[in-house]
């Protein structure tokens, strides 16, 4: 690998570890607890809309306006905890007719009612506030607005806050366990310019003021941090996949580009309606929203900046030249529709549900449009942007992601799941079954241990909990026995088993080793041995 390519896959592993927020260590603060835990002052109520209504004024880089948060009371609540950025201004919060008092620690709004809140009751509040949010340095690598200019002059401006936190520029309840049923979304923005959000299009109008406000809903939950503003001067195009309404929202000065190179977009609707089931949004539509940062997965208004290249920004994250045939941020930000937006992790630790899953799809868009040893391929080339040094998952309750290996680490753990299962029609069976059982919910890593294992006979719960849940891979030992091979793994989980498939003398086998030494009769020398490594993502150790 030539000195520049591996400085190129340092900074494509920094993108996919992308805003993680926290590692696994015990030095939390109270701001980590309050923002990552559940305790009576959130759980006690469940949010069923945001209706953000604000103003954006790009040259003084300022917000101002609402949000009302409707809510379900499921307990009688004294004190409800909302989350804003600290920086963040708050003008009054209003219930009814009244305004409610409230404390402020950290990022964290504790808003005290006079009387608590009836369970059963159905209520809302109207959050006023203004301020000048977070900037991004580097967006999406780190969270915050970006304020900037196209190639014309003209204002644009974008948002990025996965991990960072959506209470960086609007009050919710920012937490992944509850989303809200619904979003409306009214941006007003000087004239001439163009807001796009998430969902469908209700109109704009002329506010007399110099603004023009957008306003768009959404009708389906959706993450907090997928509920999202993009400002510029665009140019909208259409067409249609099925039933499914596509929208792209693009610079003027690239729309001839956009229309030749955004075709892919049908390729990869038809593979994954395919291999894991109809889009799971169709009320709101698909958008790709073009903005000054690399991309993220937006719901229904998918961020895209990848500058109309193939790969990722012209490059190849497996160092195979097969990431070279498509467009990477399209096909991955877009797969996160079904793992993230779709299915979403109740804990932030459990992030892997969401990038491991979404970076499997890149070998399924591969599988689908130049067959399965390409996607084999790139499964096993992406291996070189694992660390193997963290666990996947990381501490719940306090706001912390896991190692970044829960992108391509999990994606090739679900290969190896796949090979596991040696049934490709029960695998994708599976699979869609799986975005079909979990569309729209909010699950546990637990939730799809449990799923994938009770479609096969083989207990995967040693293999989850080895991938997910320590940081080095099993090692496969062996050791020549006269005309018998030994083997065995070895491995931190206690008793691990795992089947792996070795090829012998060209022969496939399957082994099934434990962590007790088991024998294979051969004739052939322990050099000939060679384990599948296209599909089964382990370590071997020759032992003397």
């Amino acid at each position: 690998m030539n000195k520049i390519f591996t400085l190129f896959c340092l900074l494509a592993s920094t993108f996919l570890s992308a805003q993680i927020v926290g590692e696994n260590h015990s030095n939390y603060t109270e701001a980590d607890t309050l923002r990552g835990s559940l305790r009576p002052e959130r759980t006690s109520f469940d949010v069923q809309k945001y209706h953000l209504k604000l103003k954006v004024e790009p040259e003084k880089q300022f917000i101002s306006g609402s949000n009302v948060i409707s809510f379900n009371v499921l307990k009688d609540m004294p004190v409800m905890q909302l989350d804003l950025f600290e920086n963040m201004q708050i003008d009054s919060i209003m219930h009814g007719n009244q305004k409610v008092d409230y404390e402020r620690r950290y990022n964290a709004v504790f808003i005290q009612f006079e009387k608590a809140l009836k369970q059963g009751l159905t209520d809302s509040i109207e959050f006023f506030y203004h301020g000048k949010p977070v900037i991004a340095e580097n967006a999406p690598w780190d969270g915050g607005f970006v304020w900037t200019k196209d190639k014309e002059g003209n204002p644009w401006v974008g948002v990025a806050v996965q991990g960072t936190g959506a209470s960086l520029w609007y009050p919710n309840k920012d937490h992944q366990s509850d989303e809200p049923e619904e979003a409306q979304i009214d941006i007003s923005v000087p004239n001439g310019l163009m807001n796009v959000s998430n969902g469908r299009f209700l109109g704009e109008t002329d506010l007399g003021n110099g603004f023009t406000e957008w306003s768009w809903k959404v009708v389906n939950p959706i993450n907090n941090y997928n509920i999202m503003i993009n400002i510029g001067n665009y140019q909208h195009f259409s067409e249609k996949y099925k039933d499914l309404d596509l929208d792209y929202y693009v610079l003027p000065y690239n729309l001839k580009k956009a229309k030749e190179h955004f075709t892919e977009v049908k390729d990869m609707m038809a593979c994954f309606y395919e291999k894991m089931g109809p889009y799971p949004f169709e009320e709101d539509g698909f958008k790709l929203v073009e903005t000054p940062y690399l991309g993220m997965e937006h719901q229904s208004a998918v961020a895209y900046g990848n500058q109309y290249l193939k790969g990722y920004l012209g490059n190849d994250l497996s160092g195979t030249g097969i990431g070279l045939k498509w467009d990477f941020i399209i096909i991955h930000e877009s797969g996160h529709e079904w793992y993230g937006n779709s299915i979403t992790a109740k804990d932030i630790a459990d992030m892997w549900i969401h990038e491991g899953f979404t970076s499997y799809t890149e070998s399924i868009y591969i599988e689908c449009q130049y067959g399965k040893e390409d996607a084999l391929k790139y499964i096993r080339g992406i291996r070189q942007n694992i660390g193997n040094n963290r666990k996947i998952i990381g501490d719940y309750g306090v706001n912390a992601e896991g190692s970044g290996d829960m992108y391509y680490k999990g994606a090739n753990l679900l290969n190896m799941i796949r090979s596991i299962y040696d049934d490709d029609e029960l695998w994708w069976n599976t699979l869609r079954d799986y975005t079909k059982t979990f569309k729209h919910q909010t699950i546990t890593t637990e939730d799809t241990e449990d799923f994938f294992d009770k479609a096969t006979n083989v207990d995967l719960k040693p293999v989850f909990d080895q991938y997910l849940r320590h940081a080095s891979l099993p090692v496969l030992q062996l050791r020549q026995a006269d005309d018998k091979i030994l083997y065995k793994w070895k491995a931190d989980v206690i008793n691990f088993e795992m089947p792996v498939d070795v090829i012998i003398d060209e022969e496939e086998i399957r082994l099934k080793p434990t962590t007790e030494w088991q024998s294979y009769e051969t004739g052939e020398e322990l050099d000939e041995l060679k384990v599948n490594d296209l599909e089964f993502y382990v370590e071997t150790e020759v032992m003397e």
